[in-house]
Formats: structure tokens, sequence, C-alpha cells
């Protein structure tokens, strides 16, 4: 088996790279979701040779992309999916846009879980739609409940034609449980409210808990929804922008489809395709790996936090590898409190009153980083803190 050099530093800076190249030298950015990892070597070879073709002309659309798809919802999740339900999409909230545009109107509601990943308060008004917002319940050890009877008040309403999940869900790290999942699908089909699930962050769950795709629940709930993939997060190829959605209904798909043709978003990238099947067909391993890496890395945080910061504390992370960090006991605004970690302890990080309601005193922080990198971004913390 390949193993991956998870602990080597790649220096990103003057890559045009959004990470690195936003913040000064001095800064150590622990923010934007994409890991300082470099990706499969299976990947850079098949980007490699398709580079040394020397021709970048329009490619056909195979239904290779569509069988990594499926490959990849069958072995990692034991979803299995026609060929047919997938359609390539540029990106995962561009696929949420074509969505919001295929199954509401105007003027529509569409629900969200918060504190909810900052795009979708953009997304939403930007294209004429009201933002409902479902609160989660924070619970004393950090994990967070669904307020079921709030949800079911906001998809009752006459205007409410969507409901957009992240599952798991960015920023709490929650990972629902089937029986959630099934609750939620349940009542969206009682209002009749489509469904829009939003599993970018799907491969990287901790031991414990496991991730269900929404459209494997049942019947009723496949007909009901849209899902969107992308292995960006995990392989680190975010900046080929390419995504898949997953639309187990033929009329759910021929409409979703209407908006991609209207603005020609369907034709497929040379280099966009090839590393995702690469990804999901060859590299397994990487992704095994990565996950027990940011495993160690996650125990590392709570150890350190709760021994040496304790003013700072890390929620139930169930998924992901942007961390929550409830740092309310510092008593700073949320301004304040952006400012002391990016001005003082020289670490960027995403302040918490973005995400909206249930985010402010909170800041998320991303560990897909070299261990060393981690620690010293936590040798600032905790030297600042203390001199507070």
């Amino acid at each position: 088996m390949l193993q991956h050099n998870f602990d080597e530093i790649v220096d990103r800076r003057g890559t045009e790279c959004k990470k690195w190249d936003t913040y000064d030298a001095d800064v150590i950015p622990m923010w934007i979701a994409d890991t300082d990892f470099k990706c499969p070597q299976p990947i850079i070879d098949a980007m490699v040779k398709r580079a040394q073709h020397g021709i970048y002309g329009y490619p056909i659309s195979t239904q290779n992309f569509e069988k990594a798809i499926a490959n990849w919802q069958k072995k990692r999740f034991g979803w299995d999916i026609d060929l047919d339900w997938v359609e390539y999409t540029p990106a995962v909230i561009p696929a949420v846009v074509y969505a919001i545009q295929a199954f509401t109107l105007p003027g529509d509601n569409i629900v969200v879980q918060m504190p909810a990943y900052h795009p979708f308060h953009k997304i939403i008004p930007d294209n004429g739609r009201h933002i409902l917002g479902n609160n989660l319940i924070h619970n004393p050890d950090g994990s967070y409940d669904i307020d079921f009877e709030q949800l079911e008040q906001l998809l009752s309403q006459k205007r409410t034609s969507m409901f957009i999940l992240c599952s798991p869900h960015n920023p709490t790290g929650k990972c629902f449980t089937r029986e959630e999942l099934s609750k939620m699908s349940d009542l969206c089909l009682k209002y009749h409210v489509f469904v829009v699930s939003d599993e970018i962050h799907s491969d990287i769950v901790y031991k414990g808990h496991t991730h269900i795709p929404f459209g494997s629940l049942s019947q009723a709930a496949a007909d009901n929804c849209v899902v969107c993939v992308n292995p960006s997060k995990t392989f680190n190829i975010a900046g080929v922008r390419t995504g898949a959605a997953i639309i187990p209904n033929r009329h759910n798909h021929d409409r979703f489809y209407e908006p991609l043709e209207n603005v020609k978003a369907y034709g497929r990238t040379v280099f966009g395709t090839l590393p995702i099947e690469v990804a999901y067909n060859q590299c397994d391993y990487y992704a095994d790996q990565l996950v027990a890496y940011l495993e160690n890395n996650l125990t590392y945080l709570r150890t350190f936090l709760s021994e040496k910061v304790p003013e700072i504390k890390v929620g139930n992370t169930q998924a992901m590898y942007l961390i929550w960090l409830d740092c309310s006991a510092l008593g700073l605004s949320p301004e304040k409190l952006q400012e002391f970690f990016l001005k003082k302890a020289k670490v960027a990080m995403n302040e918490g009153s973005t995400f909206g309601p249930g985010g402010a005193g909170f800041m998320r922080m991303n560990i897909a980083c070299p261990k060393s990198v981690l620690m010293e971004a936590l040798n600032r913390i905790e030297k600042v803190v203390k001199n507070k």
C-alpha cells in the first residue's frame, strides 16, 4: 500500500494560494477549507502525464467521471447509484445555486441550520430567496442537537420550498445519525419541501460515527433530493473547481439541468474531471491515512487546550478538519476576537459570527496541516491568552 507523508512541509506562499497569500508572512493561516497536504501521488502522476500530451482541447463527456462517483459512493458509504443519476457541476456551491434556481421561486423561503456555512448566507438572498434559520441546540458538552419543533414550524410555512442540509455539518462538525436524517426527511416530505444535501465533508468522519448519504435513506428521500459531492476537501483539489450532483429522480434531474444549460455550465474541463476519477478509483489509502492523521491532530488539540488553554474549548467534533472552538470565556466581541487571534497570536481563523446565529464567541480552526504547524499555532495562542 502507498504511504503518504502528511508531515511534509510544502511552501505554498507565492503560488496564488488563497489560504497562504491572503495574510502576511508571519501569520499561520488556519481558516479556509483546504489542506496543506500534497495530493495523492497517483493524481499528480496522472495530471503530469495528461499535461505532457500537449493538447488541451474540448473534452468529450465519457462516463469515466460518473463511474468514479458511483464507485466511491458504493465502496465508502454502501450507496448503489446509477450512472445516469450523476451530473457534472463546477464545484458544490454552484450546484446548490442551480438547485435553488431549479426548485424554488423568487420570494420563497429556504431553511438552513444555524450556525451555517457562510456562503449559504449570500447565495440565498443573492438569488432573491429568504433564509429561515433552524437554530441547532448547543449542549454543555459541546455537541449539537436539532430543534425539530422549530424545524417543523419553518418547513410548514407557506412559502418554504427548500431545505439545505450540510451533512456533515459545517461549522459545528456534527455527523447526523440515521434517525436524525430520517426525521428531517419525513418532515420535508410532509410539507413538500425539497432537500439539497451538501456532503462535501463526508469522507472525514471520526471513530464512532458514520456518514449516511441523504439519498440512501429511502426511495421517498431519494425522489426528493439532490446530493452534492466533491472530493476537494479530502484530496486537496479544490482548485480544479469540479464536483457532482447525484439526482436519483429523472424528473428532478431534468429540472436541475435547466439552469446549467441556461448558462452553459455543463462543459467539462480537461484537468477538472481527471483528478476526481483518479482520487475515487485509486486513492482510498490516502483518505484512510488522512482521517487517521487528522484524528491524531484533533487529539493533540484537545489535550493541549484542556491542559494549557482551558479558556478555549473544543466541541464534540464528529467530522471535518474544521474545528469549532468555543472562545466565549475570553469575553471578547466578535471583532475583538478576530483581532486577538490574527493580530496578537498571528493565527488566522474564521470568526464565528460570520456563520450566523449561534456563531458569536466561536472561532473555526482548520487543523488539516502538518502537526508541527498545529503545534506552533497552539503555542502562539497559549502565549497570548496567558498574557491577555
